[in-house]
Parts: structure tokens; sequence; C-alpha cells
């Protein structure tokens, strides 16, 4: 069976990758390896969840499904005061991120497990490229893990392709929040905030 990024513990040989990002005016260095979602550059999905979030932010916010890092360091770049916290069930992926957090001198702190099990506490904000391949089953769990772990107020944005389900994921999310928009949309994906 063919290992995927969902896999908690990666077997697959060692395939390093470096290269950079501009974020918050600055340029972020990043390295990536096989095992992980995206590993050679930065997906389509991803740069427009980056697009989506607000260019100001204060308070608690969580980076779902990390992968390398790419939202968690940017979150942290862009947003210094706020608490940064990075989770996947990819151990190889959070060894990945807690590096590159370092190697760009950002603060946040990057927890292995699978959903929010890793992580504690409620958050403000909670950004997430679900892991579509998996199906639905996962990624309605995450959905309704972050329902219950956002503060009063706070905000989960998702990003999905339209051809992988992102009319039926928005039709979920309108189950478990007392608003969705659609806030970013581009190349087929569309991202939606979900207020709580």
């Amino acid at each position: 069976m063919t290992e995927h990024y969902y896999t908690k513990d990666p077997t697959s040989r060692h395939e390093e990758h470096a290269f950079a990002l501009e974020c918050a005016g600055r340029t972020l260095q990043f390295e990536t390896d096989a095992g992980v979602f995206s590993k050679l550059k930065l997906d389509t999905g991803t740069a427009l969840l980056l697009k989506a979030l607000p260019e100001t932010f204060h308070g608690r916010a969580l980076d779902l499904g990390c992968g390398w890092g790419p939202v968690g360091c940017c979150m942290a770049a862009r947003w210094p005061q706020a608490e940064i916290a990075l989770c996947d069930i990819n151990e190889r992926a959070v060894a990945l991120a807690r590096a590159n957090l370092e190697r760009n001198r950002l603060r946040g702190a990057a927890f292995c497990g699978d959903g929010l099990d890793a992580v504690e506490g409620q958050f403000d904000l909670i950004a997430v490229n679900p892991p579509i391949r998996v199906g639905k089953a996962v990624v309605y769990k995450l959905f309704a893990q972050s329902a219950q772990r956002l503060s009063d107020g706070g905000s989960l944005y998702v990003v999905m392709r339209k051809a992988q389900g992102a009319e039926s994921a928005e039709k979920e999310l309108k189950t478990r929040f007392a608003r969705v928009e659609t806030v970013e949309r581009g190349s087929g994906y569309r991202v939606f905030r979900a207020e709580k």
C-alpha cells in the first residue's frame, strides 16, 4: 500500500528540499522532505488560504494539519504578538515545522497528534487545508473538533477544491457554525470562513 502524507510515521526515504517564501515583508526559508504534503513547493490551496487570513490578529491561532509549517510560520511572521500553535499527525512533518520555526526565528510550538488531540485549550482562529484524500469522515471530524475548540466569535478558515467536495463541505460547516462565507476563490479552490 502506498504511503500518504496522513501517515503517522512515514517510512519513505528522505528527499530534502529547500526553498523560500515571501511573507509579511520577510523572506522565510523552509526545508521539506518526502512523506509530507506538497514537498516541492507551496501548493495552490495553501497559498490561497494564506491570502485569506487577516492581516492583523491578536489571540491564539492554530495551524491544523500543519505539514512542514508554511501557514503556521507565516502566521507567526505576520502576527508576532499572537500565540501560534501547529499540529499534524505526521511525525516527520511536525519535526520539519519545528525546524522551520527555529530556522526563521519565529515564535510558535508544533505538536504531533491526531486532529486537535495534541493541543490544549481554546483558539480564536484555526486554519486548515484538510487531507481530502483520506476521506470525508476524517475531514468532517476536524470540522467538528474545531467547532468545539474555537472560542466564541472565533473563526475556522478552510480551503477546499470545488472538484474535491467544497460544496458538500460548506453544507457540513453550516451545520456546526453560526455563519459560513466564502472569503477567497481561485484556481478551482474556495476558502471558507466559518464563525462560531
